[in-house]
């Protein structure tokens, strides 16, 4: 085997329990971070996004060395939108770091990614983090860990996990239950991964076999092939074969133009990567997810990834409306390659066709994936239009059936019954209540996916953004019937033009407003709520008129109330079948899906 002994380990966790925090504090404490470097926090968190929201999205890799040992360290996502990212990182390690906060315990990522690990017969170092947070529990929280191994049915050796106690923002870990000394660092955390975590079980001498969890791409190689060898070694310069999906496919045979490996947070140039080691390969532009690198001579695939199936689906279409244009991508062709890349590097999206050439069926893991994906392709400046997500409805037993989503709420306890209240017409029930001591409750519910569309944005206006949501998918259930969505109907503009203020000022006392004063506005997007439910063609763009009388009354200075923004987020959720969202690089509006009244009455006729 080449160079020093090596472990590979996940990084897993509930949503913001630590887990890029520690990551930075492992490179610091091993000295990758050289002392000329400039830290940033969230290292791993490398897209605007994934700062921007304070979570992460993608997983990736870095290494450290620790006492002769190298440990490949993989980060995770917490969400569980973000699932197949997940699955993709525990295909390439022998063990995980799980992530308790001290305070709140396990949640429910903790339990999804836990059940992943330990399905592939994954041990586990559990890490209780935060532990100096004055309303920490350690004590508890580690019972609740025991508790959770037995209720996924954990192995006898998988129960008998080391646990360190940490404080990964200021990189200070102990062995066992406790709190870390002030001069301590992370060295009892990384005894126990080197200790815990066994070495990886292939054969280097092995006819080679390497498994493709991850796509890159670099201006200069190319696609890049990401993944572990699982047997044999991989060498620079050698043929390999590419074994495909489709089997009937003969592999191709090429030579490896260029072989790296990960080390610290870059990538270094190497001769060779031995069994269990992660790899980073250029040379194959044909490559995909779940593709095996194998010996040229007798090559033997190995099992394909296997992802949780999608839950929800959107269409994606050209933006047709009369103020397109403002993007660097406008063209059905344009959005397809876009999104083909993204199938390719993203195990849990599909794509599909629909009636027309101009619109591609999406379909996710969850409202949160699609929505970052939407908004990181606004940022790379593609215009489109999407439509409301749907579910996907299976049949059992001739029967339809709907995803089942559970949602676990952490809310100030004066907020309990605004969750209450939100969730019975969405047809959820509570299932769990537990008051903490910090004047917290934790509400655990469960609802139909559709009743969840825009939950999430509902409580964070109704609790001024101090509730935490985190939602995972828990299995299928009987179509639960029609759900009520929006109270009022569209306030649809009837003609193209700028709003003005003595317009919207009579619109307001009609319904809430979307937009303010001088905004460009065309027949068929829509620029408020009305407060009845029927839908309202208005006028916005009209002036005063003006004339010699003047009256101290009339001539009153208009006072608009700030309009409802809508995010992307809340525009996919507002929306009706019939509308749609048109998103370009400098705007995000709601609009009909027929822009012109005598279009919208045709379509409902035929209907």
């Amino acid at each position: 085997m080449s160079g020093a002994p090596f472990r590979n380990v996940a990084l897993i966790a509930h949503v913001d329990h630590g887990k890029t925090t520690l990551v930075d504090a492992m490179l610091g404490a091993t000295g990758v971070f050289a002392s000329h470097e400039t830290r940033v926090d969230r290292v791993m968190d490398s897209s605007d996004q994934e700062r921007e929201r304070g979570i992460t999205i993608l997983a990736k890799a870095a290494s450290v060395e620790w006492k002769g040992t190298k440990i490949n360290l993989v980060d995770t996502p917490g969400h569980a939108d973000f699932g197949g990212e997940v699955e993709r990182a525990l295909a390439l390690v022998d063990g995980v770091l799980l992530l308790v906060d001290a305070a709140e315990g396990p949640m429910p990522q903790t339990r999804y990614v836990l059940s992943k690990a330990l399905a592939l017969q994954l041990p586990a170092v559990v890490v209780i983090n935060k532990v100096d947070r004055p309303e920490a529990r350690i004590d508890e929280v580690v019972d609740d860990m025991y508790e959770l191994f037995f209720d996924l049915g954990a192995a006898e050796e998988h129960i008998e996990f080391p646990i360190v106690s940490t404080i990964a923002r200021h990189g200070r870990a102990v062995a066992g239950i406790g709190i870390p000394d002030d001069d301590a660092d992370l060295s009892a955390l990384l005894d126990a991964i080197v200790e815990a975590i066994p070495g990886p079980a292939g054969d280097p001498d092995a006819p080679l076999q390497a498994l493709v969890t991850n796509l890159d791409a670099s201006d200069y190689l190319g696609r890049l092939a990401i993944g572990r060898v699982v047997e044999g070694t991989l060498r620079s310069g050698e043929r390999v074969a590419l074994c495909h999906s489709n089997e009937e496919e003969p592999p191709l045979r090429r030579r490896l133009t260029q072989l790296l490996g990960f080390a610290g947070l870059g990538r270094v140039d190497v001769d060779e990567r031995s069994a269990g080691d992660l790899f980073i390969v250029a040379g194959f532009p044909e490559v995909e997810i779940g593709d095996t690198l194998a010996d040229p001579t007798n090559p033997k695939p190995l099992p394909r990834l296997e992802v949780d199936e999608p839950v929800l689906r959107m269409t994606f279409g050209v933006n047709t409306s009369p103020l397109s244009g403002g993007g660097k991508f406008l063209t059905s062709r344009q959005l397809r390659d876009r999104l083909e890349r993204e199938v390719l590097g993203n195990v849990s999206i599909r794509i599909g066709n629909t009636a027309s050439p101009e619109v591609i069926e999406v379909a996710g893991r969850g409202e949160l994936q699609l929505a970052v994906l939407i908004e990181t392709m606004r940022r790379e400046g593609y215009e489109l239009q999407v439509s409301r997500p749907q579910v996907i409805i299976r049949e059992v037993d001739g029967k339809p059936h709907e995803p089942l989503e559970r949602a676990v709420v952490d809310v100030p306890d004066d907020h309990v019954g605004t969750v209450t209240q939100a969730i019975a017409p969405r047809k959820g029930k509570v299932t769990d209540l537990r008051p903490g001591d910090t004047g917290r409750t934790v509400v655990t519910l469960e609802a139909p996916a559709r009743g969840l569309l825009g939950f999430r944005s509902l409580l964070m206006t109704a609790t001024r953004g101090t509730a935490l949501v985190h939602q995972h998918h828990a299995g299928w259930i009987p179509w639960a019937g029609e759900l009520p969505h929006r109270i009022g109907g569209a306030m649809v503009a009837d003609r193209i033009g700028a709003t003005t203020g003595f317009a919207l000022d009579n619109l307001q006392k009609r319904g809430e407003l979307f937009l303010g004063p001088g905004v460009d506005v065309y027949e068929g997007m829509i620029i408020g709520e009305a407060s009845r439910p029927e839908e309202m063609q208005v006028n916005a763009t009209k002036g005063k008129q003006l004339t010699n009388i003047r009256t101290h009354a009339a001539d009153d200075a208009i006072k608009l109330k700030p309009p409802r923004v809508l995010t992307l987020e809340l525009a996919m959720e507002w929306i009706s079948d019939d509308e749609l969202v048109e998103i370009t690089p400098e705007a995000i509006r709601v609009r009909k899906r027929h822009l012109t009244e005598s279009e919208r009455r045709r379509h409902k006729r035929n209907k």
